[in-house]
């Protein structure tokens, strides 16, 4: 397994990283435990989680995948084999059972939301820890354009950097990063650090597939440049470029069978045509349309790790061996053909 840095760390990861967001919701406990064991032992060492998880995001599963980590963690004592992310929630209407609903990244939302982390994890602290979406309005979340809000309020960028510094000198917290992020909130967490000598965020989680290539266009320089490498999500839309939901397939028990109407973004017509040219380009070059769409994310000099989500054992190491495809130039050129003919279509 390839490992690359973690932004200016010294800390290595895989390039492969072991998502978590169904643990809870379509994975049991002792599924999740599997996983991990299974991961682990496949060279995969990144975990990434949020406090949110499982997806959909509902009250009544707050917390559960972050308890899971933590009783494997528990139980397998190896911590210190493990590079562990998790996410803080910024501010949306459905969260109200979370810290009252008045979600910021000020010093008493976060400070909460890591000691909740922390123990429900069963570890003393973390090796990233990243701001879920920002707390402003902007473009995220399947939102192409920007609507701009004149009048609109959210915590000084100085302030929450401040507060994850006082995380890092206690040794809660090894690095810090964001997530559903723009160019500008990029460029303003790196000034700001850089200005008061606060941390430096090393990376930032958004979603980068062969149908959402958006971040190519105003971030994929910010993080080589700047060393804030992709952790990317959603590297196969869904798993619509899986291929199991061609022509209108919905297996029992998919994603798309139970939340479709959750990421209706993977359902458009260009979307599923596009899909469906990537899926037969991987047919004809007698490739795995999953190892194909994810291979293409692992060769992306911009991504430090691929975020894959599986609920099963057989998904999960098809989605590992993935680490293992090169894809030819030739390949490359065809895959690019698709995507002017069908250019982002799942922002």
């Amino acid at each position: 397994m390839e490992m690359r840095l973690l932004g200016n760390t010294e800390v290595k990861v895989s390039v492969i990283a072991l998502g978590t967001m169904t643990w809870g919701e379509q994975n049991t406990e002792a599924e999740a435990h599997a996983q991990m064991d299974f991961a682990l032992e496949h060279g995969v060492n990144f975990w990434d989680t949020a406090e949110v998880y499982p997806v959909p995001i509902r009250g009544e599963t707050y917390g559960i995948t972050e308890t899971f980590i933590g009783t494997w963690l528990a139980s397998r004592r190896c911590r210190e084999k493990i590079v562990l992310a998790s996410k803080v929630a910024g501010p949306t209407q459905r969260l109200t059972y979370i810290r009252d609903g008045n979600l910021r990244f000020d010093r008493k939302n976060m400070e909460k939301a890591l000691h909740d982390s922390l123990k429900r994890l069963q570890t003393d602290y973390l090796d990233l820890y990243q701001l879920h979406w920002p707390e402003r309005s902007t473009n995220f979340f399947g939102q192409l354009g920007y609507k701009h809000q004149p009048d609109e309020t959210f915590t000084p960028v100085a302030e929450t950097l401040s507060v994850l510094q006082e995380f890092v000198q206690a040794g809660k917290v090894r690095a810090i990063g964001l997530s559903n992020e723009t160019p500008w909130g990029v460029a303003q967490f790196l000034k700001v650090a850089e200005q008061l000598n606060l941390p430096r965020v090393v990376s930032i989680q958004n979603p980068y597939s062969l149908l959402n290539r958006t971040f190519e266009i105003g971030l994929a320089e910010m993080a080589i440049r700047e060393q804030v490498g992709l952790l990317a999500y959603s590297p196969m839309a869904f798993g619509l470029l899986s291929g199991k939901y061609r022509n209108g397939q919905k297996p029992a028990g998919s994603r798309m069978a139970l939340f479709g109407d959750y990421f209706d973004r993977y359902s458009n017509p260009q979307a599923l045509a596009a899909a469906d040219a990537y899926i037969e380009l991987a047919i004809q070059h007698g490739l795995s349309p999953a190892q194909m769409c994810l291979a293409f994310v692992n060769q992306q000099p911009f991504v430090t790790s691929n975020i894959i989500g599986a609920t099963s054992l057989a998904q999960l190491q098809e989605n590992i061996e993935s680490a293992e495809l090169t894809l030819s130039p030739q390949l490359l050129a065809e895959i690019e053909a698709i995507h002017t003919r069908y250019p982002n279509p799942s922002p």
